[in-house]
């Protein structure tokens, strides 16, 4: 059996640690089981702890405030075909009579 590379160098040189495998080149250690599950894709979750997707429509759950607009985002305003990214603000959205933002998902409940 041979092992995978290692996902964050590509070395090939991996090696067993009881369940862990790690890379000798740049000390990552993962779980194979869990690398399975990662590569499902990105995985965002919203304040209920559902799964979102691209394309989703979501719900704010708190007013929230916009640093250099007139006007705070409501509670319970509906944010619809929002796309999911990587990073701290994780939704990109155009919202209705605002524009586009950037939302954490925390703060949104699914639709």
């Amino acid at each position: 059996m041979s092992l995978p590379n290692c996902p964050k160098c590509n070395s090939e040189y991996v090696y067993e640690d009881g369940i862990l495998l790690v890379c000798p080149e740049c000390a990552y250690e993962w779980d194979p089981n869990q690398a399975a599950e990662a590569e499902e894709g990105l995985v965002v979750l919203d304040s209920n702890g559902t799964r979102l997707a691209d394309g989703d429509s979501v719900t704010i759950v708190k007013n929230l405030k916009v640093k250099g607009a007139p006007k705070d985002l409501k509670q319970g305003t509906r944010v619809k075909n929002i796309r999911l990214v990587e990073g701290d603000h994780n939704i990109d959205c155009k919202i209705d009579g605002f524009g586009a933002m950037k939302l954490k998902s925390e703060f949104v409940k699914k639709a």
